[in-house]
């Protein structure tokens, strides 16, 4: 029996700063910490949730990133996502997709005053609602009585989220600046799809020359490892620029260079290439090219499919689970590959990634569910960290010969997320 609608009754929200072991780069900047933004959400129905986030403002907006403090950032993310409790209070909806699909307008609005960035990026915005929508996924679950993630979907969205893939394969993060010898030790300890950051600081040939030297150190050290795992017994590459390259012409140059050293054969896909002013179409690049960042709406998944995108990364993590099923059902439709990146996020928003993954038809030459996690390798607390998912310890929550090992478990309880932390439900208990 479907609720008629859920009514908001109470909000609060608190969050807490996670140091990183070292500094991790992307889009061509770096961070220290990452604060993880965490909501109470209570309806008149007598329920409440606890939904969470991890801010990562550089990935959102490397604009506002760069305007001030790596903490001011945060403090103008945190502060967008109480500005977004603020208005949903005393407020009803029936499902919350459409309920984000009311409040993102005006969010938007506030947000560029908060940030004082006329064009900030769409992307800021729904890591900032991350939490919030979590929590509203939650109690519209509690509300209808359901208690897997496939029985919460909408009934539109589930047949593109209708797998039920017995592994997921890890793809093992290669920041900028990680020592050769973490490389080496992931291979051993069975990773087999490794993604390399691209996109290094500095001009566009400085990039370049930087993303063309890490590519032949990490190939030196992969080339001839060996796998059960794929069926040439060979290890994969995939690499993220995270918009950094300004246009096709210089990404072949990097391509090229793949092909001269015999790393080519070995990539996978690559995501996010290109600043998101670039409209070139990349159906003859040779791999698979993945679009991220640059999709924020149905539009843009439309408009990168007219452009020879072959594949979709979906971050139900950092762009709301409202927001990814939309994506994941054009993909579907349209039999684009997709596959789950990470934004080092904490352990339980690591399986709420994780049942996008599990769901979705397995990955093109992978033969499996495809997602990303780097937490382990990035956050100074990360065991204790782990310890407050409320099934700490389960077979799933953990990684063995580079892959989630998954069962009817998980699947019954939708790896946990269902469950509330103690840890983070007592934040509130004052």
């Amino acid at each position: 029996m479907m609720s008629e609608g859920v009514e908001i009754i109470s909000v609060d929200s608190d969050f807490e700063r996670e140091k990183l072991r070292y500094h991790f780069g992307f889009k061509g900047g770096y961070l220290t910490e990452l604060w993880q933004n965490i909501v109470q959400i209570k309806s008149k129905g007598g329920f409440e949730a606890i939904g969470m986030a991890t801010q990562s403002v550089l990935y959102g907006d490397a604009n506002v990133f760069a305007s001030t403090s790596e903490a001011g950032g945060n403090a103008l993310m945190y502060t967008v996502t109480n500005k977004a409790l603020q208005q949903i209070m005393n407020r009803k909806f029936d499902d919350p997709i459409q309920f984000l699909d009311q409040i993102v307008p005006e969010l938007y609005e506030t947000a560029k005053q908060i940030t004082a960035i006329e064009q900030l990026n769409v992307n800021f915005i729904y890591n900032a609602l991350l939490s919030v929508d979590n929590a509203l996924w939650l109690l519209y679950a509690q509300e209808n009585g359901v208690s897997t993630f496939y029985e919460m979907l909408p009934k539109i969205y589930r047949e593109c989220l209708s797998h039920k893939n017995d592994k997921i394969a890890v793809m093992y993060q290669i920041s900028y600046d990680m020592p050769l010898e973490y490389i080496k030790k992931a291979a051993e300890d069975g990773y087999f799809v490794f993604k390399v950051k691209t996109g290094f600081p500095g001009d566009d040939e400085e990039m370049l020359q930087k993303d063309i030297e890490r590519l032949t150190e990490v190939h030196r050290i992969l080339k001839d490892v060996r796998t059960s795992q794929t069926v040439n017994g060979k290890v994969y590459y995939t690499m993220d620029a995270n918009g950094r390259y300004p246009n096709k012409a210089l990404l072949k140059r990097y391509l090229d260079h793949a092909k001269e050293i015999g790393a080519f054969p070995q990539i996978v896909l690559y995501e996010e290439p290109f600043v998101e002013e670039n409209n070139e179409d990349v159906s003859d690049l040779g791999i698979l090219i993945a679009a991220d960042e640059c999709v924020h709406s149905e539009g843009d998944a439309y408009r990168k499919i007219s452009q020879g995108y072959k594949a979709f990364v979906l971050k139900g993590i950092a762009k709301t689970l409202s927001e990814t099923l939309k994506i994941a059902k054009i993909a579907y439709e349209h039999a684009i590959p997709c596959l789950c990146a990470d934004l080092t996020v904490n352990p339980i928003l690591i399986d709420w990634n994780k049942n996008i993954a599990a769901a979705l038809p397995p990955f093109p030459g992978i033969g499996m569910g495809l997602m990303e996690t780097n937490g382990d390798m990035n956050y100074v607390n990360w065991d204790i960290m782990k310890a407050r998912h409320p099934h700490f310890g389960e077979k799933w929550t953990e990684v063995s010969n580079g892959v989630f090992e998954l069962g009817t478990r998980f699947y019954e309880c939708g790896g946990g997320i269902f469950s509330v932390s103690e840890y983070y439900k007592n934040l509130f208990k004052r």
